[in-house]
């Protein structure tokens, strides 16, 4: 991606489609036609410069930061566990994202990660926007693959060309970096989808503003991330969807922005 389109939005027409189209995992359907609202974007996930943009302005401090750190994940002697993937680090915020001792140099245009809802909506309110419903997400990721009649279509290409970051190889046990990343990649390495918006399959999931499901204390969240495989979960689609408490931050999720057109009713 071009520098100069840091912090852009593209605009997304209103319109209807099927949400939940090809459902791998049961909470991914029924499909069901939606209506949406035209809305604008952000272009790409948002950036660590673009978090520490806000912090200086605001003083803001996350809650990895106030609370006692954030979820990281790393590889296992014991892989079939899956909680032997995953440890809660008191080190891990946004600023150390590999831990104590880690920094984001180097790291300006990657997505900044281990920040909470909370944290993403402290953020768009400073920025002018809001935190995408699921349906908006979904719609802009759905109006954005190369092929609609190929829900993996924003993963790779007909010649088998990547896409998207996820993880390539034998979950989780080798990564082969056939995508280039074995972590975060920096916003916009890989073609943009039909909508112009970068990395909305893959790289990190996204917050989005709506609860996951009934009765349950969690958020969704969209696309994937770096962690993705094909021999795995497969859900770097855009029908898939993940949850998350509001208060919890992972080293595999951060966010975009979105903001409602002049004229329409928010969200969409």
């Amino acid at each position: 991606m071009d520098e100069s389109r840091l912090g852009g939005f593209v605009d997304i027409p209103g319109g209807g489609f099927m949400m939940g189209v090809d459902p791998v995992f049961p909470e991914e359907g029924p499909p069901r036609k939606v209506l949406v609202s035209p809305f604008q974007l952000q272009a790409h996930e948002v950036t660590n410069s673009q978090f520490a943009a806000f912090v200086a302005d605001t003083g803001y401090v996350t809650e990895a930061e106030r609370n006692g750190g954030s979820a990281r994940f790393s590889e296992s002697d014991t892989p079939e566990v899956f909680l032997s993937w995953w440890s809660l680090d008191a080190g891990a915020t946004w600023r150390t994202p590999d831990g104590a001792g880690s920094d984001l140099e180097g790291r300006a245009l990657h997505p900044v990660v281990h920040v909470t809802l909370n944290d993403a909506k402290a953020y768009a309110e400073w920025a002018g926007g809001r935190i995408p419903t699921e349906v908006e997400w979904e719609y802009a990721a759905s109006l954005g693959l190369f092929d609609p009649m190929d829900p993996e279509s924003g993963v790779r290409a007909p010649d088998g060309g990547m896409r998207a970051n996820i993880w390539t190889g034998f979950f989780p046990v080798f990564n082969s970096r056939r995508d280039g990343f074995d972590g975060t990649a920096p916003v916009g390495c890989f073609e943009p989808g039909l909508t112009g918006a970068y990395d909305m399959i893959g790289n990190v999931w996204e917050w989005t503003d709506t609860p996951f499901a009934q009765a349950v204390p969690r958020f969704t969240i969209k696309g994937g991330s770096y962690l993705c495989s094909e021999d795995y979960c497969r859900r770097y689609r855009a029908a898939a969807r993940e949850s998350l408490e509001v208060d919890f931050s992972t080293a595999h999720i951060g966010f975009r922005i979105v903001r409602s057109k002049e004229g329409t009713d928010e969200p969409g």
